[in-house]
Formats: C-alpha cells, structure tokens, sequence
C-alpha cells in the first residue's frame, strides 16, 4: 500500500521489451535507501516488485518488470529512456499517513484537457473523466494521478478539476504536464468498492423490516 506522497522523482535509464512485457532500469536515490528484492515501488502511481539494483558510475538503480497487463492500462506501455517518473516506496506499518490510501493498481489513463495558472503559483489541472471511472472521482473526495494524492476540487461534463499547489508541482511531475499528456488515473479504493457493489446489484433499495405493529391479529379467529 502507498500513500499517494511522491518521496522523489527518478528517470528511467533503460527499457528492454521481453516478450510481451517490459523491464524497466531506474535511476533513484532515497527510494532505494533501504532497498530489498521484492520491495514494491510505486513508479507514475504503479505498483512494480523491485528485481534487481545497485550501483554503477551513474549512481543507484533498480529495476523492475511490467507485464502486459499493466502496460495496457497505464503510461508504462509507451515510456522510453529518458522519462522522468514519481517514485514511492510502500508505506511502512509505523508510517505516517499523509496522502490517501493508494494500492498502486492503476484503472487507466486520462490526459490534461487544460491548465490555468496562477499568481501565487498554483495551477487548476482540468482532465478528461474516463466513463469507467464516472461516480468514483467527486468533489472533494480523492484520487491518484501519476502516483500523487490529489482533492478533486470540482467534477463537471466529463471533467475533473485538481488544484496543485507550487510544492506538488516542484516536486513531482505535474509541474511539467502539457495539454494532451497523458496520466495513471487511480480512484479512491472505497469509491471502487462501492461502485462494484452498486454493480453486482448489492446496494439497491433497502427492504425495509416488517412493523410488527401491522399484519394479521394473532388473536384472530380464536374464541
């Protein structure tokens, strides 16, 4: 589990396609402060196992395969040498919860439709709302873009608003987003449960419990 809190960000220095799938050398610094194979490191918002690092003239790395299945899903499918990603190691069990609860289970990609600036350096993000994900981003509720917690400041005509504050977008990718990039969309996990219950038919209308002041009169038809 993650939170949502980018620690840093890397740059991806090698793909390699194997097979169907990809793996992934990363050039990182804190996240591999206490490094260990089969480590989960969040990379753009997804969960990858860490299968190899170490250390060479260019400093430390770690790398890590994709599947197929998450390079349908996510922007790993068309990452290339040179990308610089948010980096997140899993959330230690006596860590602080600063963000949301982030599985690093992508549900798909999204792009940035438009962006305002502002003043104070802040930017409002404006993204297309993927119809699979529609009733599961809400204002004022929380998602997960490239790996940051983010609040959905509004939701309206299949968009969804995000207001970054300059910090957020120093320190992780977002400050570099342009209009028509693309970004892993994670919804709130209770939002996602509530949604596949809503669609396995578990939270229709309540059947309320029968008034035991109403019915037949259990003295009827006796003497």
């Amino acid at each position: 589990m993650f939170t949502g809190i980018v620690e840093e960000t890397g740059n991806i220095r090698s793909v390699c396609d194997t097979g169907g799938g990809r793996r992934f050398v990363v050039g990182a610094d804190v996240v591999l402060s206490d490094v260990a194979l089969g480590a989960s490191i969040a990379v753009d918002g997804c969960c990858l196992t860490v299968t190899d690092f170490g250390t060479d003239g260019e400093g430390t790395w770690f790398a890590a395969d994709a599947v197929p299945e998450t390079l349908d899903r996510t922007t790993l499918g068309d990452a290339d040498e040179g990308d610089v990603v948010n980096l997140e190691r899993s959330m230690a069990a006596d860590g602080r919860f600063g963000g949301h609860i982030v599985q690093g289970h992508v549900d798909t990609v999204t792009v940035l439709a438009a962006a305002q600036h502002y003043d104070d350096g802040s930017r409002r993000l404006t993204f297309q709302l993927p119809a699979a994900l529609d009733g599961q981003v809400v204002e004022k509720g929380s998602v997960t873009l490239d790996g940051v917690s983010l609040t959905v400041a509004s939701v309206d005509c299949g968009v969804f608003d995000i207001a970054v504050v300059p910090h957020t977008l120093a320190a992780t990718t977002l400050g570099g987003l342009a209009v028509g990039d693309a970004v892993n969309v994670e919804a709130d996990v209770i939002a996602r449960y509530v949604a596949g219950l809503v669609a396995a038919g578990r939270l229709g209308p309540r059947t309320p419990y029968p008034d035991p002041n109403e019915g037949p009169d259990p003295n009827e038809g006796t003497d």
